[in-house]
């Protein structure tokens, strides 16, 4: 696999000799790991569904996830894919990105945590950033008002770095 300037889920701008394929393996070590604390089974189809979306350079949504699961002979039925995609997301091993309806592998899956995203206009790149003082803001904010907050999603668009020049 080629080396590049950023990836999915990971603010690597400033490192220009990235090693994606480090970053596949360490996702699927920390895969295995989460698994087995919550009891889980990182099954075939959820293990390669992870690794899948984990090669894309941009979030992947579940129809090409689909269809490259069928090319390497899986069963290619989406309740199949939807399946390992809850899985995956219950897990915290990979993150929705709602406005493009597409999933991209957790940067942070060891740890407890809201994702945000940084999406680019241009190029389609994501980033995820990790600011817990941001949730725990809107939670208090929400509770001045009286209201619980049950889910969020905090996706800002504009230009990369690299988009901008």
């Amino acid at each position: 696999m080629t080396e590049h300037k950023h990836d999915q889920s990971h603010d690597h701008s400033h490192d220009h000799a990235h090693n994606h394929d480090i970053c596949i393996e360490q996702a699927l070590e920390t895969a295995e790991t989460v698994c087995a604390e919550q009891g889980q089974r990182l099954t075939k189809v959820r293990r390669r569904a992870l690794e899948l979306i984990w090669q894309s350079h941009r979030p992947l949504g579940a129809y090409q996830l689909l269809a490259k699961l069928a090319e390497e002979g899986f069963n290619s039925a989406p309740p199949t894919v939807y399946r390992a995609l809850d899985f995956l997301l219950a897990a915290g091993l990979i993150h929705k990105v709602e406005s493009m309806n597409a999933y991209l592998g957790c940067a942070h899956a060891d740890k407890v945590h809201k994702g945000y995203f940084l999406i680019c206009d241009e190029c389609q790149n994501v980033m995820e950033f990790d600011y817990q003082d941001i949730h725990q803001t809107l939670i208090d904010k929400a509770a001045e008002q009286g209201f619980e907050l049950r889910s969020e999603t905090i996706e800002l668009t504009g230009l990369c770095a690299d988009c901008r020049h």
